[in-house]
């Protein structure tokens, strides 16, 4: 793909981008949100069709793909984050849906079946070509998805972050099959944001920044430093930088603690305090009652013991309301699930939570007040969308973070739970999200930050309680003098849980 440009109303979404990748390689495309790789990529699909002048070449040989038919009869196969297949089909209907095998005026199913039979079990399929789709898992559709593309013979294989919506052993089946399929001699062009999955699998990588080819480099010469600084434009050292850090931990007293929190089940006795400005981080491995704990203080779930002291006195938090009126939010890590309306608009999902006051006799929202507090809203945490009415649905993983994070600082918090608040999202938006946080801190917010990337632990968080098995079982940092490292907290994580009571 070479002088690859793209434009929708004026906008340069690419400009002069290329793309080159061998057979028996994986090539990986990387970049922010809104770098391009979609449009890229649905350039090549047939999806979108490309500003004059860009040429799509294979063999060397000039090829014009207009339509999506028209890539695929050129041997590329896209295969996107959300997959295209028909849940009321059988795989093998799905697989020759549209290019039928028929006798007669019918649909030859037993040849179909045949047929497919064969490529599933070459790519280590345990299901079979009568399986109805709607029956199985994402990693298995996917893997559908890749049979389809085989029978096609395609040569260019596409994957558009394959390893979102699965599971760390589904993961490992994927990375498999992907080098499998190298050594057929395929060409696979992998989009994705994750860092250690690129290092791991790409003989190359390919950055965009702003619609436009930053560079390509080889595996030999593939770092997390240089690739972050040629996504962004600066070092890694400055994402986790902190403008300001709180005073000794002795120097001023908590205002906010949590007293033998629990309960009964997935959280036991759980105790710790917050001081103004601070950034507490909660590290742990998956399963160890982080989450649990969280939803419990903010009255989410309810708890069978313990209590909440802010500023020296008893409070109850008995639901999010309450826990909202005493000064405390809580990003859920569930953005799409739980936290945001993805079917209302920016502005919408921005004033959820202070929509009463801006109530009028008889009930009716004052809506000159709720559009002034959104483009505050937008403009202080530079959320990029062209106005609040924009609905929150067609914004990236990162922008939707912010306006729901946007949402929770309208109450003026005093203390902000943050669950995994960068995931899902491109490394420049984290970026943006460890700044939002730093200039809270600085302001005097109480910040509890959950998050099971360790880097980002240890460069954000001023002290560390490691939980495991529902408890607290360390803290780094602060005054007890231990380093935060990642090979404490993962000591403290791992260690065996001698002597505790379930």
């Amino acid at each position: 793909m070479r002088r690859i440009s793209k434009s929708f109303s004026g906008v340069r979404a690419l400009n002069n981008a290329q793309l080159t990748a061998g057979a028996g390689e994986i090539h990986a495309v990387m970049g922010e949100n809104g770098a391009g790789k979609s449009t890229l990529i649905k350039i090549l699909a047939g999806a979108y069709t490309a500003d004059p002048d860009g040429e799509i070449r294979i063999d060397g040989a000039l090829v014009a793909i207009d339509t999506p038919a028209t890539a695929l009869a050129s041997g590329i196969a896209v295969i996107y984050q959300e997959l295209s297949l028909s849940p009321n089909l059988t795989v093998a209907e799905n697989i020759y849906l549209g290019r039928e095998m028929r006798r007669g005026i019918l649909a030859d199913r037993a040849s179909m079946q045949a047929r497919c039979r064969g490529i599933l079990t070459s790519l280590g399929a345990t299901f079979g070509p009568r399986t109805l789709v709607s029956s199985l898992s994402v990693a298995e559709r996917q893997l559908v998805e890749i049979a389809r593309a085989i029978h096609a013979n395609a040569r260019i294989l596409v994957m558009d972050e394959p390893t979102a919506a699965l599971s760390a052993h589904e993961s490992e089946r994927l990375f498999d099959l992907m080098l499998r399929l190298r050594e057929r001699g395929l060409a696979i062009i992998y989009v994705s944001h994750r860092m250690a999955e690129v290092t791991r699998l790409a003989d190359r990588v390919t950055v965009l920044r702003d619609g436009a080819f930053v560079g390509t480099i080889p595996r030999t010469d593939l770092t997390p430093e240089r690739l972050v600084r040629m996504m962004v434009g600066r070092d890694l050292a400055g994402f986790y930088k902190k403008a300001t850090k709180p005073g000794p931990a002795g120097v001023q007293p908590p205002f906010f603690e949590v007293r033998g929190m629990g309960d009964g089940r997935r959280v036991h006795d759980c105790s710790f305090a917050l001081r103004n400005g601070e950034i507490l981080g909660i590290a742990g491995l998956v399963g160890s009652g982080r989450t649990e704990m969280a939803r419990l203080i903010f009255g989410a779930d309810p708890a069978t013991r313990g209590h909440i002291v802010l500023d020296g006195s008893t409070v109850k938090i008995d639901s999010p309301r309450r826990a909202i009126d005493a000064g405390i939010v809580y990003l859920t890590e569930d953005r799409k699930g739980l936290g945001l309306f993805l079917d209302m608009s920016v502005r919408d999902n921005i004033n959820t939570m202070v929509l009463a006051e801006d109530a009028r006799m008889g009930g009716v929202v004052d809506f000159a007040r709720t559009n002034a507090r959104a483009r505050q809203a937008i403009e202080s945490l530079s959320i990029r969308v062209r106005n609040g009415s924009a609905p929150v649905n067609g914004l990236s993983g990162g922008n939707q973070q912010k306006v729901l994070l946007s949402r929770l600082l309208q109450p003026k918090p005093r203390v902000i739970i943050l669950d995994e608040p960068t995931r899902g999202v491109d490394i420049g938006a984290k970026s943006e999200i460890y700044k939002i946080m730093d200039g809270l801190a600085r302001g005097g917010t109480g910040i509890i930050f959950i998050s099971s990337e360790l880097p980002e632990v240890i460069g954000i968080a001023d002290r560390v309680l490691v939980m495991r098995g529902g408890r607290i079982v360390g803290e780094l940092g602060g005054m007890t003098g231990q380093p935060i490292t990642q090979e404490a907290i993962m000591e403290l994580a791992t260690a065996e849980d001698e002597g505790l009571e379930a």
